[in-house]
Protein backbone atom coordinates (compact mmCIF):
# COMPACT_ATOMS: atom_id res chain seq x y z
CA UNK A 1 0.00 0.00 0.00
CA UNK A 2 1.56 3.28 -1.13
CA UNK A 3 1.36 6.66 0.63
CA UNK A 4 -1.51 7.93 -1.55
CA UNK A 5 -3.66 4.96 -0.64
CA UNK A 6 -2.96 5.57 3.05
CA UNK A 7 -4.04 9.21 2.72
CA UNK A 8 -7.29 8.19 1.03
CA UNK A 9 -8.33 5.72 3.66
CA UNK A 10 -11.65 6.65 5.29
CA UNK A 11 -12.13 7.16 9.05
CA UNK A 12 -15.44 8.46 10.40
CA UNK A 13 -16.68 9.64 6.99
CA UNK A 14 -13.44 11.50 6.15
CA UNK A 15 -10.14 10.59 4.56
CA UNK A 16 -6.87 10.74 6.44
CA UNK A 17 -5.77 13.49 4.07
CA UNK A 18 -8.70 15.67 5.12
CA UNK A 19 -7.81 15.19 8.79
CA UNK A 20 -4.21 16.14 8.02
CA UNK A 21 -5.36 19.35 6.33
CA UNK A 22 -7.49 20.21 9.33
CA UNK A 23 -4.71 19.54 11.83
CA UNK A 24 -2.30 21.45 9.62
CA UNK A 25 -4.47 24.57 9.70
CA UNK A 26 -4.86 24.29 13.48
CA UNK A 27 -1.13 23.76 14.05
CA UNK A 28 -0.30 26.65 11.71
CA UNK A 29 -2.68 28.88 13.68
CA UNK A 30 -1.17 27.91 17.04
CA UNK A 31 2.39 28.50 15.81
CA UNK A 32 1.92 31.68 13.79
CA UNK A 33 -1.14 33.44 15.22
CA UNK A 34 1.00 35.89 17.20
CA UNK A 35 3.13 36.77 14.18
CA UNK A 36 0.06 37.26 11.99
CA UNK A 37 -1.81 39.24 14.64
CA UNK A 38 1.23 41.47 15.27
CA UNK A 39 1.52 42.15 11.53
CA UNK A 40 -2.18 43.04 11.32
CA UNK A 41 -1.89 45.19 14.45
CA UNK A 42 0.96 47.18 12.91
CA UNK A 43 -1.07 47.75 9.75
CA UNK A 44 -3.99 49.05 11.83
CA UNK A 45 -1.59 51.23 13.83
CA UNK A 46 -0.27 52.91 10.69
CA UNK A 47 -3.82 53.52 9.44
CA UNK A 48 -5.40 54.76 12.69
CA UNK A 49 -2.56 56.37 14.59
CA UNK A 50 -1.09 58.82 12.12
CA UNK A 51 -0.75 61.55 14.76
CA UNK A 52 1.22 59.16 17.04
CA UNK A 53 -1.14 59.81 19.95
CA UNK A 54 -0.12 56.49 21.56
CA UNK A 55 2.97 54.35 21.08
CA UNK A 56 2.92 51.13 19.10
CA UNK A 57 3.70 49.03 22.21
CA UNK A 58 0.48 50.15 23.91
CA UNK A 59 -1.46 49.54 20.69
CA UNK A 60 -0.04 46.00 20.41
CA UNK A 61 -0.90 45.25 24.06
CA UNK A 62 -4.50 46.13 23.30
CA UNK A 63 -5.00 44.22 20.04
CA UNK A 64 -2.50 41.39 19.55
CA UNK A 65 -4.26 38.87 21.82
CA UNK A 66 -7.85 39.38 20.57
CA UNK A 67 -6.71 39.50 16.93
CA UNK A 68 -4.61 36.37 17.48
CA UNK A 69 -7.60 34.50 18.90
CA UNK A 70 -9.73 35.59 15.95
CA UNK A 71 -7.02 34.48 13.48
CA UNK A 72 -6.89 31.05 15.16
CA UNK A 73 -10.66 30.68 14.89
CA UNK A 74 -10.56 31.58 11.18
CA UNK A 75 -7.83 29.01 10.51
CA UNK A 76 -9.85 26.38 12.38
CA UNK A 77 -12.81 27.29 10.20
CA UNK A 78 -10.74 27.00 7.01
CA UNK A 79 -9.44 23.64 8.16
CA UNK A 80 -12.95 22.42 8.94
CA UNK A 81 -14.00 23.06 5.33
CA UNK A 82 -11.96 19.98 4.34
CA UNK A 83 -13.83 17.61 6.64
CA UNK A 84 -17.44 16.67 7.20
CA UNK A 85 -18.95 15.94 10.57
CA UNK A 86 -18.96 12.14 10.99
CA UNK A 87 -22.44 10.74 10.52
CA UNK A 88 -21.66 8.08 13.10
CA UNK A 89 -21.37 10.81 15.78
CA UNK A 90 -24.28 12.94 14.64
CA UNK A 91 -27.05 11.74 16.91
CA UNK A 92 -29.84 13.55 15.16
CA UNK A 93 -33.39 13.57 16.47
CA UNK A 94 -36.35 15.85 15.96
CA UNK A 95 -35.08 18.49 18.39
CA UNK A 96 -31.41 17.55 18.69
CA UNK A 97 -28.54 17.75 16.21
CA UNK A 98 -24.93 17.62 17.43
CA UNK A 99 -23.38 19.06 14.26
CA UNK A 100 -25.81 22.01 14.30
CA UNK A 101 -25.11 22.66 18.00
CA UNK A 102 -21.35 22.61 17.38
CA UNK A 103 -21.72 24.99 14.43
CA UNK A 104 -23.81 27.46 16.43
CA UNK A 105 -21.41 27.25 19.39
CA UNK A 106 -18.47 27.99 17.10
CA UNK A 107 -20.33 30.96 15.60
CA UNK A 108 -21.03 32.35 19.07
CA UNK A 109 -17.32 32.07 19.94
CA UNK A 110 -16.43 33.93 16.72
CA UNK A 111 -18.90 36.68 17.57
CA UNK A 112 -17.39 37.02 21.06
CA UNK A 113 -13.92 37.24 19.48
CA UNK A 114 -15.10 40.03 17.16
CA UNK A 115 -16.74 41.85 20.08
CA UNK A 116 -13.48 41.55 22.05
CA UNK A 117 -11.64 43.31 19.21
CA UNK A 118 -14.36 45.98 19.12
CA UNK A 119 -14.00 46.52 22.89
CA UNK A 120 -10.24 46.94 22.51
CA UNK A 121 -10.84 49.56 19.81
CA UNK A 122 -13.12 51.38 22.26
CA UNK A 123 -10.25 51.29 24.79
CA UNK A 124 -7.86 52.59 22.12
CA UNK A 125 -10.04 55.57 21.23
CA UNK A 126 -10.54 56.19 24.96
CA UNK A 127 -6.76 56.41 25.48
CA UNK A 128 -6.39 58.73 22.48
CA UNK A 129 -9.09 61.13 23.66
CA UNK A 130 -7.89 61.02 27.28
CA UNK A 131 -4.39 62.00 26.13
CA UNK A 132 -5.87 64.90 24.21
CA UNK A 133 -8.03 65.87 27.19
CA UNK A 134 -4.94 66.04 29.40
CA UNK A 135 -3.60 68.80 27.15
CA UNK A 136 -6.66 70.99 27.76
CA UNK A 137 -7.42 73.11 30.82
CA UNK A 138 -11.07 72.01 31.05
CA UNK A 139 -11.88 69.13 33.41
CA UNK A 140 -15.19 68.41 31.73
CA UNK A 141 -13.64 66.30 28.98
CA UNK A 142 -11.65 64.32 31.60
CA UNK A 143 -14.97 63.40 33.19
CA UNK A 144 -16.96 62.86 30.00
CA UNK A 145 -14.54 60.58 28.14
CA UNK A 146 -14.59 57.65 30.66
CA UNK A 147 -18.39 57.90 30.63
CA UNK A 148 -18.46 57.71 26.80
CA UNK A 149 -16.04 54.75 26.91
CA UNK A 150 -18.43 52.84 29.15
CA UNK A 151 -21.31 53.81 26.88
CA UNK A 152 -19.40 52.48 23.85
CA UNK A 153 -18.71 49.17 25.59
CA UNK A 154 -22.35 48.78 26.56
CA UNK A 155 -23.32 49.45 22.94
CA UNK A 156 -20.95 46.66 21.81
CA UNK A 157 -22.55 44.20 24.25
CA UNK A 158 -26.05 45.19 23.15
CA UNK A 159 -25.19 44.70 19.47
CA UNK A 160 -23.56 41.34 20.30
CA UNK A 161 -26.68 40.23 22.19
CA UNK A 162 -29.05 41.06 19.35
CA UNK A 163 -26.76 39.57 16.67
CA UNK A 164 -26.57 36.29 18.59
CA UNK A 165 -30.35 36.21 18.97
CA UNK A 166 -30.90 37.02 15.30
CA UNK A 167 -28.17 35.04 13.53
CA UNK A 168 -27.67 32.11 15.90
CA UNK A 169 -31.10 31.51 17.41
CA UNK A 170 -33.20 32.89 14.52
CA UNK A 171 -35.13 35.24 16.81
CA UNK A 172 -37.17 38.05 15.24
CA UNK A 173 -35.32 41.02 16.72
CA UNK A 174 -38.01 43.49 15.60
CA UNK A 175 -40.72 41.61 17.47
CA UNK A 176 -38.41 41.24 20.46
CA UNK A 177 -37.76 44.99 20.53
CA UNK A 178 -41.51 45.61 20.49
CA UNK A 179 -41.93 43.19 23.36
CA UNK A 180 -39.20 44.93 25.32
CA UNK A 181 -40.97 48.24 24.71
CA UNK A 182 -44.19 46.84 26.12
CA UNK A 183 -42.41 45.41 29.14
CA UNK A 184 -40.21 48.45 29.61
CA UNK A 185 -42.20 49.78 32.53
CA UNK A 186 -41.96 46.50 34.41
CA UNK A 187 -38.21 46.32 33.76
CA UNK A 188 -37.76 49.91 34.94
CA UNK A 189 -39.69 49.18 38.14
CA UNK A 190 -37.61 46.06 38.75
CA UNK A 191 -34.36 47.98 38.33
CA UNK A 192 -35.48 51.18 40.03
CA UNK A 193 -32.21 51.72 41.89
CA UNK A 194 -30.07 51.17 38.80
CA UNK A 195 -32.25 53.59 36.85
CA UNK A 196 -31.90 56.21 39.60
CA UNK A 197 -28.11 55.86 39.47
CA UNK A 198 -28.13 56.18 35.67
CA UNK A 199 -30.26 59.32 35.81
CA UNK A 200 -27.97 60.59 38.56
CA UNK A 201 -24.97 60.23 36.25
CA UNK A 202 -26.69 62.35 33.58
CA UNK A 203 -27.58 64.93 36.23
CA UNK A 204 -23.92 65.09 37.26
CA UNK A 205 -22.82 65.66 33.66
CA UNK A 206 -25.38 68.33 32.82
CA UNK A 207 -25.67 70.15 36.17
CA UNK A 208 -21.91 69.84 36.89
CA UNK A 209 -21.95 69.97 40.70
CA UNK A 210 -18.37 68.69 40.51
CA UNK A 211 -15.79 67.55 37.96
CA UNK A 212 -13.12 64.87 37.92
CA UNK A 213 -10.24 66.11 40.04
CA UNK A 214 -12.40 68.20 42.39
CA UNK A 215 -12.09 67.76 46.14
CA UNK A 216 -15.57 67.01 47.49
CA UNK A 217 -17.18 66.14 50.79
CA UNK A 218 -20.44 64.19 50.92
CA UNK A 219 -21.71 62.62 54.12
CA UNK A 220 -18.72 61.19 55.97
CA UNK A 221 -16.61 60.91 52.80
CA UNK A 222 -14.05 63.51 51.75
CA UNK A 223 -11.69 63.02 48.82
CA UNK A 224 -10.85 63.66 45.19
CA UNK A 225 -13.23 62.56 42.41
CA UNK A 226 -11.42 60.10 40.13
CA UNK A 227 -14.22 58.77 37.91
CA UNK A 228 -17.92 59.24 37.22
CA UNK A 229 -19.54 56.12 35.76
CA UNK A 230 -23.04 54.98 34.87
CA UNK A 231 -23.82 53.66 38.35
CA UNK A 232 -21.37 55.24 40.74
CA UNK A 233 -18.71 57.84 41.40
CA UNK A 234 -15.27 56.83 42.65
CA UNK A 235 -13.60 59.06 45.25
CA UNK A 236 -9.99 58.81 46.39
CA UNK A 237 -9.89 59.64 50.11
CA UNK A 238 -6.99 61.10 52.07
CA UNK A 239 -6.28 57.56 53.27
CA UNK A 240 -5.52 56.69 49.60
CA UNK A 241 -8.45 54.28 49.46
CA UNK A 242 -11.17 54.28 46.80
CA UNK A 243 -14.75 54.79 47.95
CA UNK A 244 -17.55 54.01 45.49
CA UNK A 245 -20.64 56.17 46.01
CA UNK A 246 -23.90 55.53 44.08
CA UNK A 247 -24.70 58.46 41.79
CA UNK A 248 -28.16 58.91 43.29
CA UNK A 249 -26.47 59.65 46.63
CA UNK A 250 -24.12 62.15 45.01
CA UNK A 251 -27.06 64.26 43.80
CA UNK A 252 -29.53 63.72 46.64
CA UNK A 253 -27.23 64.26 49.63
CA UNK A 254 -25.62 67.53 50.62
CA UNK A 255 -22.34 67.87 48.75
CA UNK A 256 -19.61 70.37 49.50
CA UNK A 257 -17.36 70.95 46.48
CA UNK A 258 -14.17 71.91 48.25
CA UNK A 259 -12.46 72.23 44.88
CA UNK A 260 -14.53 75.35 44.11
CA UNK A 261 -13.06 77.21 47.06
CA UNK A 262 -10.15 79.55 46.45
CA UNK A 263 -8.98 79.27 50.06
CA UNK A 264 -9.03 76.83 52.98
CA UNK A 265 -10.03 77.93 56.46
CA UNK A 266 -8.18 77.17 59.67
CA UNK A 267 -10.02 77.83 62.93
CA UNK A 268 -8.95 76.77 66.40
CA UNK A 269 -8.51 77.99 70.00
CA UNK A 270 -5.40 78.38 72.12
CA UNK A 271 -5.67 78.58 75.89
CA UNK A 272 -3.38 80.55 78.20
CA UNK A 273 -3.20 80.14 81.97
CA UNK A 274 -5.30 82.30 84.26
CA UNK A 275 -2.22 84.08 85.67
CA UNK A 276 -1.75 85.82 82.30
CA UNK A 277 -2.15 89.59 82.70
CA UNK A 278 -4.35 91.83 80.55
CA UNK A 279 -1.33 93.46 78.93
CA UNK A 280 0.17 90.07 78.11
CA UNK A 281 -3.12 88.91 76.57
CA UNK A 282 -3.36 92.03 74.44
CA UNK A 283 0.23 91.65 73.20
CA UNK A 284 -0.21 87.95 72.40
CA UNK A 285 -3.48 88.60 70.51
CA UNK A 286 -1.96 91.52 68.58
CA UNK A 287 1.24 89.72 67.62
CA UNK A 288 -0.62 86.59 66.44
CA UNK A 289 -2.94 88.78 64.36
CA UNK A 290 0.05 90.56 62.77
CA UNK A 291 1.69 87.18 62.13
CA UNK A 292 -1.37 85.85 60.31
CA UNK A 293 -2.07 88.96 58.26
CA UNK A 294 1.56 89.32 57.16
CA UNK A 295 2.07 85.66 56.33
CA UNK A 296 2.69 85.26 52.53
CA UNK A 297 0.29 82.29 52.26
CA UNK A 298 -2.80 83.83 53.94
CA UNK A 299 -5.39 86.24 52.53
CA UNK A 300 -5.06 88.97 55.22
CA UNK A 301 -8.58 88.36 56.51
CA UNK A 302 -7.58 86.61 59.70
CA UNK A 303 -9.30 87.11 63.03
CA UNK A 304 -7.59 86.71 66.41
CA UNK A 305 -9.79 87.52 69.42
CA UNK A 306 -9.87 86.79 73.13
CA UNK A 307 -13.17 84.92 73.26
CA UNK A 308 -13.78 82.74 76.28
CA UNK A 309 -13.11 82.30 79.96
CA UNK A 310 -12.65 78.56 79.89
CA UNK A 311 -12.80 76.10 82.75
CA UNK A 312 -9.00 76.15 83.12
CA UNK A 313 -7.78 78.61 80.47
CA UNK A 314 -8.21 82.00 78.83
CA UNK A 315 -9.22 81.04 75.28
CA UNK A 316 -8.08 82.94 72.16
CA UNK A 317 -9.82 82.21 68.84
CA UNK A 318 -7.48 82.03 65.83
CA UNK A 319 -9.09 82.11 62.36
CA UNK A 320 -7.39 82.57 58.99
CA UNK A 321 -7.58 81.46 55.34
CA UNK A 322 -4.78 79.78 53.39
CA UNK A 323 -4.43 80.88 49.76
CA UNK A 324 -4.54 77.33 48.39
CA UNK A 325 -7.05 74.50 48.20
CA UNK A 326 -4.34 71.83 48.26
CA UNK A 327 -4.19 69.77 51.41
CA UNK A 328 -0.37 69.72 51.50
CA UNK A 329 -0.16 73.52 51.27
CA UNK A 330 -2.78 73.88 53.99
CA UNK A 331 -1.04 71.69 56.55
CA UNK A 332 2.36 73.25 55.77
CA UNK A 333 1.06 76.78 56.40
CA UNK A 334 -0.80 75.68 59.52
CA UNK A 335 2.33 74.05 60.93
CA UNK A 336 4.42 77.17 60.24
CA UNK A 337 1.90 79.44 61.97
CA UNK A 338 1.59 77.07 64.93
CA UNK A 339 5.35 77.14 65.53
CA UNK A 340 5.39 80.93 65.42
CA UNK A 341 2.43 81.15 67.82
CA UNK A 342 4.43 79.06 70.28
CA UNK A 343 7.33 81.53 69.95
CA UNK A 344 5.00 84.49 70.54
CA UNK A 345 3.56 82.92 73.69
CA UNK A 346 7.03 82.10 75.01
CA UNK A 347 8.45 85.58 74.20
CA UNK A 348 5.64 87.20 76.21
CA UNK A 349 6.39 85.05 79.28
CA UNK A 350 3.03 83.28 79.00
CA UNK A 351 2.17 79.62 79.27
CA UNK A 352 -0.31 77.37 77.54
CA UNK A 353 -3.01 76.06 79.82
CA UNK A 354 -4.12 72.49 80.16
CA UNK A 355 -7.10 70.99 81.97
CA UNK A 356 -6.42 71.26 85.69
CA UNK A 357 -8.24 71.50 89.01
CA UNK A 358 -7.25 73.66 92.02
CA UNK A 359 -8.31 72.44 95.45
CA UNK A 360 -8.48 74.94 98.34
CA UNK A 361 -8.33 73.55 101.88
CA UNK A 362 -9.91 75.77 104.54
CA UNK A 363 -9.41 75.15 108.27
Amino acid sequence: MDFQEILHQQFLSNSLENYCWFLGFVLFGLLFKRIISKYLSHIMYRVLNRDKSIDIKTFDELLIKPIGFFVLLMLIYLGSLNIAFPQELNFETKNFNISLILAKTFNIIVLFAVSKIALRFVDYFGIVFLNRANDTESKMDDQLIPFVIELGKIAVYIVLFFVILSKIFDVDVTALAAGVGIGGIAIAMASKESLENLLGSFTIFFDKPFLVGDLVSTGSITGTVEKVGFRSTRIRTFDKSIVTVPNKNMISAELDNLGKRKVRRARFYIGLTYDTTIDQMKKVVKEIEILINEHPRTDQEGRVKFQEFGASSLDIMVLYYVNSTKWDDFIDVKEDINFKIMEIVKNNDCEFAFPSTTVYLQK
